[in-house]
């Protein structure tokens, strides 16, 4: 007669990358705005995982969780462990019939200037799909299923970044607004609009173009770039405009820089795929579609 005895159990994976984010990134809220649930959910999970382990992994403070010594002695594992799983995972995704490429950018880019390049893009590759999902921050490429990102950042020197051009600020406006703009000074007779992720933008210009204007003034704030684009347009004002975001409106004649003092704000647009990313044909037909201009 067969015997078929109970195994025992190892712990479930989702508790396992439960405690992988939380060593990784240094807490329960971080790993869980990163595995987009809530950090109780995380920290239930980790419970779960200390309590089939029988040890604490986490010491719970006050002021947050820090890793116990056989927390911090497993930790890099389970990170090495996850990394692998990804490129695995990641590597199959590539070698298979990729039909459906996720792109990964800010808001702003992805109206401005990856959305004007879409058609190109949608007619080399018929058969496939191209997703862009609009994010505030550069999403980790290790962890999430993105095949590229394209955000303004500094750049990194691990191969996988392409420059797509240094970020450069100058004032835009219409030309009705520019019409009444005869020197610099004039701008203190206008609205300025700011850009809530870029707040500090106008006071940038001012100290590296013109510092005798002194402070910036203030504004209306939009939390959408292509918002405060498309105010700029609509005569509301002057907006600092990012040169790679607004050439499109400046060449439709939308919009004019009445000044002529870009200043560079130390980033730069940048299209990252993941590290040691097997490209398919497609994927690489799309990067370099989207460097071809630069």
């Amino acid at each position: 007669m067969p015997v078929s005895p109970p195994r025992p159990k190892g712990p479930p994976l989702n508790s396992l990358r439960a405690f992988e984010a939380s060593a990784r990134l240094g807490g329960f809220a971080a790993a869980a705005q990163e595995l987009f649930v809530t950090p109780g959910a995380i920290s239930q999970q980790v419970k779960i995982l200390e309590q089939w382990a029988g040890a604490d992994l986490f010491e719970r403070r006050s002021q947050g969780v820090v890793l116990t010594p056989l927390g911090a002695a497993v930790g890099d594992q389970f990170v090495h462990a996850f990394d692998s799983l990804s490129a695995a995972v990641r590597s199959l995704r590539s070698n298979a019939n990729l039909s459906t490429i996720n792109i990964a950018t800010l808001p702003g880019i992805g109206h401005l200037w990856l959305s004007p390049r879409m058609p190109a893009i949608r007619a080399a590759l018929p058969g496939h799909t191209i997703s862009v999902t609009a994010l505030e921050s550069p999403p980790n490429l290790q962890r999430e299923w993105f095949d590229i990102c394209v955000f303004l950042a500094p750049a990194t020197s691990d191969g996988s970044d392409v420059l797509l051009g240094e970020d450069v600020i100058v004032p835009v406006c219409s030309p009705v607004v520019a019409a009444r703009l005869k020197s610099p000074g004039d701008l203190f007779n206008e609205t300025w609009l700011y850009d809530s992720s870029w707040e500090h933008d106008w006071q940038h210009w001012i100290d590296a173009a013109l510092p005798a204007l002194g402070k910036a003034k203030p504004g209306p704030l939009f939390s959408l770039y292509s918002i405060a684009v498309q105010e700029a347009i609509n005569s509301a004002g002057v907006l600092m405009g990012h040169q790679a975001l607004v050439a499109s409106a400046i060449e439709r004649g939308d919009l004019v820089a009445p000044f002529s003092a870009p200043v560079k704000t130390g980033m730069s647009l940048v299209l990252t795929a993941a590290a040691e990313q097997p490209f398919n044909e497609a994927l690489r037909i799309v990067i370099d579609m989207l460097s071809a201009e630069q």
